[in-house]
């Protein structure tokens, strides 16, 4: 019996909630935790609610199936709540160690590379969410965590080493990007680029070292990267099983929690990210 908060994957008959859900399955399985599958009923009239419950039933049977194809002795429990999906996802959140989105659901524009609901539930969820884009290539390995030079980090380290670790020969690449200005205003070099270079990796090996020791089964590797940071992250995604990013400070004046980087990120990257509160 999972003493931790379950894994939460949303489904809404979309092929792309489809593979989240196939994703979340895997997940729950690698942490021993229990799996919720949830489909949001938006507000509807009365006189339609009845079709809306019976389509609900008939989806989250099948979707019960399709975890017992992958995971015969993970039993599943499902829930059919009456909300906004981006609003109920949240709040299940709350009780939540993870919730697994697709990145677009069936009322999503071919044009747009992620929903709308996708994008509410990363900014806002109470605990880390994945956003599913797609299966990683086969021989996809390492776990890339984003980070950057300051405390927001360590919720991010922290899932990312936990996430390798779970994944038996994963290897853990931890990705920093940096540029002159950056260097700047986390106080570093201005006009040296050597030394900014310098400056970066001794931050990446100063917010390793103590993981270093409570994972010793984790193969690390550090790339201080110089350059735009979602730029090195959307290219180390291309062969990552796992992309985790931070959700930060710094989209708040676009209305979002998100910062610019985890937005281009959680947009561009080619695989599953997942985004961490921090």
């Amino acid at each position: 019996m999972a003493t931790e908060p379950p894994v939460i994957a949303a489904v809404d008959g979309s092929s792309h909630s489809l593979e989240a859900l196939d994703w979340a399955t895997r997940e729950a399985v690698r942490r021993g935790l229990a799996l919720v599958v949830v489909h949001v009923r938006t507000p509807a009239p009365q006189a339609v609610q009845e079709a809306q419950r019976r389509e609900a039933e008939e989806l989250l049977t099948q979707c019960t199936r399709r975890v017992s194809r992958i995971a015969p002795d993970l039993h599943p429990t499902t829930l059919t709540p009456m909300d906004f999906p981006a609003a109920a996802l949240t709040s299940l959140s709350r009780d939540a160690s993870l919730v697994v989105v697709g990145s677009r659901g069936l009322g999503g524009f071919r044009s747009l590379l992620l929903g709308s609901d996708s994008m509410a539930v990363a900014s806002m969820a109470g605990c880390p969410v994945v956003v599913v884009h797609g299966a990683a290539p086969e021989e996809a390995r390492d776990v890339v965590a984003g980070v950057a030079a300051d405390e927001s980090s360590e919720a991010v380290l922290d899932f990312a080493f936990a996430a390798a670790a779970a994944r038996p020969g994963a290897r853990l690449r931890i990705v920093h990007g940096w540029t002159m200005i950056s260097s700047m205003l986390s106080g570093g070099p201005v006009f040296d680029r050597e030394a900014a270079a310098s400056s970066a990796e001794r931050t990446l090996a100063e917010l390793t070292a103590g993981r270093r020791e409570r994972f010793p089964q984790v193969e690390v590797v550090r790339e201080a990267v110089g350059g735009s940071a979602s730029r090195a992250l959307v290219t180390a995604s291309a062969t990552a099983e796992l992309t985790v990013i931070g959700r930060r400070k710094g989209g708040e004046s676009l209305g979002l929690g998100l910062s610019p980087v985890a937005q281009t990120t959680l947009s561009h990257a080619l695989g599953p990210v997942a985004v961490v509160p921090c």
